[in-house]
């Protein structure tokens, strides 16, 4: 018997073993693409007895092997090919590979012996005893947080492990939100030839749904012989935040065609492709079933609906449903503030504000940057200065970027041009380019050309790439009458192939969302629709009606 124990040498342990049910008798399939090693390379290891005599070239058991490649005139020239493999393990616990068929069809067995010691407190898999104490290795390490290295020993060794170890190895990446390593796992399981079972393909179905590879997901779900409802969910949510709303909708009414019943994680994305499509009527039928399957109330659920009226500018039903929570949070208050903010109802976003406090609790930075955008659009610059301030002297809140930016839109707003562009020389994140966005576009709106030149200079040196600046300026240097300028920019998106996404506007007719893009007639009722304007015209202007387009 040929007995080798450094396996890197001689195999590369990292790419060839598949599963079977029994760990004791481990059938291993055939290689699309033999593996290939030199005579050299095996003489190697029989020349090197490594402490152990049946390692040395001179060992009865090896003698059988020596005998095939004696003939060889020139053994040196010849490379070894391995096709397939089988693995048993014997009475004492070690791991026989058995590989053939070798040169001129001959087999030889190899003898695998690896054990798993601890150094240090680094588990090392130089030596792992056995195929089943991998097991427990990889668990150890993965209990102890070093998710990182048991997928490391995994990969090196070349083995296969048990199913609820893979699960286990899969759900601390998506904890972790290291979806690149949890793919590498999956990578592992295919190399090997790893077939997961119903439950761990789940997991690699959430994996790949959290890391937005919808296409690797959708691959996966349709695989499902039975689609449980946290496969479900892991496909609608993500599509809805990979910004195909429609598209996780379309999967959640599919859903509703069967026999399960939503839960909190379902009716959240669905309230949030509601919101993102302001589609006012699903989201209210999405709410009615919420109330009938009597799901009690849950904060992340409770933000989101909230959102969602707010966002279809439905504020008292956004209200009603803030009302009428049993828990709140911050995020809750937070989510009404800024409700009330995107529609300029500043009175009651500082009301909210004051109540909040009031009720003892803390904000936070998402709140402070709906109450400074609603200072901005409410042009109220000294109480968006105290705000601004109050952060970090009461609450110890450090300000991010965009807090900036609301304080530079808020300046900007006002006409205090050269104090915004100050304020931003001075800020801590001057290098942002959101600040010289927001300075850009307050610039823009009070006709200051030398501070637009001078804040589009500094915004694409951070941002080239951004096509909706690009067109502010543009606009800026049309709304002066400098064609040549406008030109230039538009040759220089053009050269670079930048496209500003169109605007589009969209209605829902029969729970089906119907969008409309500038400048594209891609709508299959197109014709119809601007007929129908066309008359509708002809109705009014009959009746007297002059528009006033000055």
């Amino acid at each position: 018997m040929l007995t080798v124990t450094g396996m890197k040498s001689v195999l590369n342990p990292g790419c060839f073993f598949s599963t079977s049910i029994n760990p004791f008798a481990l059938c291993f399939h055939s290689f699309k693409n033999p593996i290939t090693f030199s005579y050299s390379k095996i003489l190697g290891h029989l020349r090197n007895p490594l402490k152990n005599p049946s390692f040395s070239l001179n060992h009865p058991a090896n003698n059988r092997f020596i005998t095939y490649l004696k003939p060889l005139q020139n053994p040196t020239r010849h490379q070894f090919q391995i096709r397939s493999l089988k693995m048993e393990s014997s009475s004492s616990g070690e791991i026989h590979v058995i590989v053939g068929p070798m040169f001129a069809g001959k087999t030889t067995t190899l003898l695998r012996r690896i054990k798993t010691e601890s150094s240090n407190g680094s588990f090392q898999a130089s030596a792992i005893k056995n195929f089943l104490h991998l097991d427990k290795t990889l668990k150890d390490l993965c209990f102890s947080g070093r998710v990182a290295e048991a997928v490391q020993m995994l990969c090196r060794t070349g083995l296969q492990v048990e199913c609820e170890t893979y699960s286990l190895l899969l759900q601390d990446c998506i904890f972790r939100k290291d979806y690149g390593l949890g793919k590498k796992i999956h990578w592992q399981m295919v190399v090997v030839g790893f077939v997961p079972n119903e439950y761990l393909n789940v997991k690699l179905l959430i994996l790949y749904a959290k890391a937005r590879d919808l296409d690797t997901a959708h691959l996966l779900f349709d695989k499902l012989k039975v689609k449980n409802l946290e496969s479900w969910n892991s496909m609608i949510a993500g599509y809805v935040q990979k910004g195909s709303e429609e598209v996780g909708l379309r999967m959640y009414h599919k859903m509703r065609k069967g026999d399960l019943i939503p839960d909190h994680y379902t009716f959240a994305s669905v309230f949030r492709a509601c919101a993102s499509l302001t589609i006012l009527e699903q989201g209210k039928q999405a709410h009615a079933l919420w109330i009938k399957c009597q799901i009690s109330g849950n904060l992340v659920v409770n933000s989101a609906l909230m959102d969602m009226y707010f966002k279809c500018s439905s504020l008292s039903d956004g209200h009603l449903v803030f009302e009428k929570a049993l828990d709140r949070n911050v995020v809750t208050w937070s989510a009404l503030i800024a409700g009330y903010g995107q529609h300029g109802r500043v009175a009651e976003v500082l009301e909210s504000f004051l109540r909040m406090l009031d009720e003892g609790f803390r904000p936070n930075h998402v709140t402070f940057l709906a109450v400074l955008a609603a200072c901005s659009h409410g042009g109220l610059v000294s109480e968006g200065w105290d705000y601004f301030t109050s952060m970090t002297r009461d609450y110890g809140i450090r300000p991010k970027g965009k807090h900036y930016a609301a304080m530079v839109d808020l300046l900007g707003r006002a006409g205090r041009l050269e104090d915004a562009y100050n304020f931003v020389i001075s800020s801590p994140c001057k290098e942002h380019p959101v600040l010289w966005g927001a300075l850009l576009g307050a610039c823009k709106i009070h006709g200051n050309m030398d501070l637009v030149k001078l804040a589009a200079k500094n915004f694409f040196e951070l941002e080239p790439e951004n096509a909706g600046k690009y067109v502010v300026l543009s606009n800026a240097y049309a709304s002066f009458g400098f064609w040549d300028n406008v030109a230039e920019i538009r040759s220089v998106m053009n050269e670079s192939g930048m496209k500003k996404e169109p605007g589009y506007s969209m209605i829902e007719i029969q729970r089906e969302a119907h969008f409309f893009f500038m400048e594209h007639n891609t709508h299959e009722k197109t014709k119809e629709i601007y007929q129908l304007i066309e008359d509708l015209i002809c109705v009014v202007n009959d009746v007297g009606y002059v528009p006033d387009i000055n």
